[in-house]
């Protein structure tokens, strides 16, 4: 197949538009094929098909035979689509320009979704019930996990300075956990 899209290629560069006709049905499937498992819209994707092959053949004299001539038609195609995927995310509006609408020179109010009062005060709490969770617990259990999530030791560093078994280490933390379960469950 190689051979004859090389054969092709010399033959559309030469003027011949039957010789790219060819080469266009017999690597349009593949062609829409990738566009699509990119822009997942068959219309877009029949549109950049045909955009890719105008590129193609615009820049068919820049094709170097020593190529698979696919692999550099994909790498067109992949590029049409993924070019317009960036131009269609970007929709920038610029907030020190005023709208023009009506001439009334409006400003735009831009919401902020960065500060949820809601969620920070949420969060609070939750970091407030969880400390209070901890700290009614057990000395034995409540030592342990302090050790563990908050001074990030290892089950071993908490046996040595307690100086008790590896095992007991992760039974306390075990049972640590099932009991913070259930005083956050209540809250």
């Amino acid at each position: 197949m190689q051979d004859d899209d090389t054969e092709l290629i010399t033959r559309a560069l030469e003027g011949n538009q039957r010789a790219f006709r060819n080469l266009t049905e017999r690597h349009r499937p593949s062609v829409y094929h990738i566009v699509f498992k990119i822009v997942h819209d068959r219309e877009t994707a029949d549109d950049l098909v045909q955009e890719t092959f105008m590129k193609a053949f615009a820049s068919l004299a820049s094709y170097r035979p020593e190529y698979r001539f696919s692999t550099w038609l994909y790498k067109i195609a992949a590029n049409c689509s993924i070019d317009h995927l960036r131009k269609k995310r970007i929709q920038a509006l610029s907030l020190d320009r005023h709208l023009d609408d009506d001439n009334n020179g409006r400003q735009i109010d831009v919401a902020d979704y960065s500060y949820h009062p809601g969620r920070d005060l949420e969060r609070k709490e939750r970091r407030f019930s969880i400390q209070e969770a901890i700290a009614s617990l057990p000395d034995k259990y409540r030592e342990v996990i302090i050790y563990r999530h908050k001074d990030d030791k290892s089950y071993e560093e908490i046996a040595d300075l307690l100086g008790i078994p590896i095992g007991t280490v992760k039974a306390r933390i075990f049972r640590a956990r099932e009991l913070l379960k259930k005083k956050l469950k209540s809250i």
